[in-house]
């Protein structure tokens, strides 16, 4: 009797040094039941989480995280081995935890399946590292630009509003464009009308200035109008000179079409929803930053879209989860068919999109919302045998004097997607912040 008490206190021993571990760890440690339910979490995951829910309710793992990573739950439920890693690292981007801060924080999110129902979790915050991981990014993306593929580029002068000083051979032999093509013309004539707009060709000119030069991969042209996967880089001249001509850029535009499969395999992986392939959560939060960066800098105009399908939990209750995935994939097929390629589509969560709109006032964001709202009001779907139709609400929002951030501007946006759907659905309503 006397040693199974020993063995019992050795025992409680073990685990409460077991449990004091878990607390004082220097990562976020989470053990949570196969559906989410959380056992037992420690101080620092706990801090991490609980800006997600403003109401505080934590309880549950996919639930506290299905509007920044809908994913999870999914990939939890599909993972067959009795256990092992589910996921290593998945970056989830939240929003900005007070209104109007520009700045986000990005989790890691670790999955292990101990057994059957028990899971255990491990969350860190890992901001800074992507922040350093997209600087470096950025170096390699510089030098690669200029010591790789050194046959297929060109090269040109820009003046201080970046029009084409000169032809040169480099030109021609990229898109063969003569001289009468580029000669004082702007330097968006190597680009997508619909990508590269008047304040985008002023917003990296800008961009240069600021930071010491603005890389882009996009569709290039050449003269024929056939597109390219092509790296540009644009870098002021010196300017240290100031009697000097030099007072423009200089501009690197090189295809990168082998590269093409590569580098969108990349970006689907970390910007895109699994489900639609438009952007994910992080990606419209990183797109929305950068655009709201340029707006403080030169006030022009952005909107934004928040769309919601009505009844959707209906549909997914009457059809099953298959045809509801259908109807969300149809929704964002119809939202790209609708904006320009510089417009961001984006499935924040569930049911929720969202679309950016540069260079759109609200009367322009507003007729686009209608004229996405009566194309799905309109359409009918076969899927499985059933005959579908739907609608959806939308709220309208636009930057100006009142908005200090992102989050403010969505706060907006959403507050008119409520009255939308409060007053009845399948409606666009705007609101301007006075």
């Amino acid at each position: 009797m006397s040693a199974d008490l020993n063995i019992k206190e050795e025992n409680n021993s073990e685990y409460e040094s077991l449990l004091q571990f878990l607390y004082m760890a220097p990562i976020g440690l989470i053990q949570l039941q196969s559906e989410g339910e959380i056992v037992m979490i420690n101080p620092l995951a706990t801090q991490l989480l609980m800006p997600i829910k403003p109401d505080g309710d934590i309880s549950n793992f996919f639930t506290t995280l299905e509007h920044v990573a809908p994913e999870l739950r999914n990939i939890c439920a599909s993972f067959s081995k009795k256990r092992g890693q589910i996921c290593d690292s998945l970056r989830v981007e939240l929003n900005a935890v007070n209104p109007g801060n520009e700045d986000s924080k990005i989790l890691a999110v670790s999955l292990i399946k101990l057994e059957a129902e028990r899971l255990m979790a491990v969350v860190s915050d890992v901001t800074l590292v992507v922040k350093r991981e997209r600087q470096l990014q950025q170096s390699e993306a510089w030098f690669n630009a200029i010591f790789s593929g050194v046959k297929d580029y060109a090269l040109m002068s820009l003046s201080s509003e970046g029009k084409i000083e000169k032809w040169n051979l480099s030109i021609e032999r990229i898109g063969n464009f003569k001289p009468v093509d580029v000669e004082n013309k702007p330097y968006s004539i190597f680009f997508q009308s619909d990508e590269l707009d008047a304040e985008r060709i002023k917003d990296r000119l800008a961009e240069a200035d600021a930071s010491g030069w603005s890389m882009a991969e996009s569709w290039c042209l050449k003269a024929d109008g056939s597109k390219f996967w092509g790296s540009s880089i644009i870098a002021p001249l010196d300017r240290s000179n100031k009697d000097s001509d030099l007072q423009g850029y200089s501009l690197i535009i090189r295809d990168i079409s082998e590269k093409q499969d590569s580098v969108n395999d990349i970006l689907k992986s970390f910007y895109s929803d699994h489900l639609t392939g438009v952007q994910n959560r992080r990606g419209f939060y990183d797109a929305a930053n950068i655009e709201f960066e340029r707006y403080t800098k030169r006030p022009r105009p952005l909107s934004l879209l928040m769309i919601d399908a009505d009844f959707f939990k209906k549909i997914n209750d009457t059809y099953g989860h298959p045809v509801g995935d259908e109807v969300l994939k149809h929704l964002s097929s119809s939202l790209q068919q609708c904006v320009r390629d510089m417009d961001v589509v984006a499935r924040l969560g569930g049911e929720e999109f969202a679309v950016l709109l540069p260079s759109s006032d609200i009367i322009d964001a507003y007729k686009i919302a209608e004229r996405i709202r009566k194309l799905i009001a309109t359409s009918k779907l076969t899927i499985d045998g059933h005959e579908i139709r739907y609608t959806i609400s939308i709220g309208v929002s636009t930057v100006n004097q009142y908005i200090s951030g992102i989050d403010m501007l969505i706060k907006v946006a959403d507050q008119a997607l409520y009255e939308s759907k409060h007053n009845g659905r399948n409606l666009t309503t705007s609101i301007t912040p006075t």
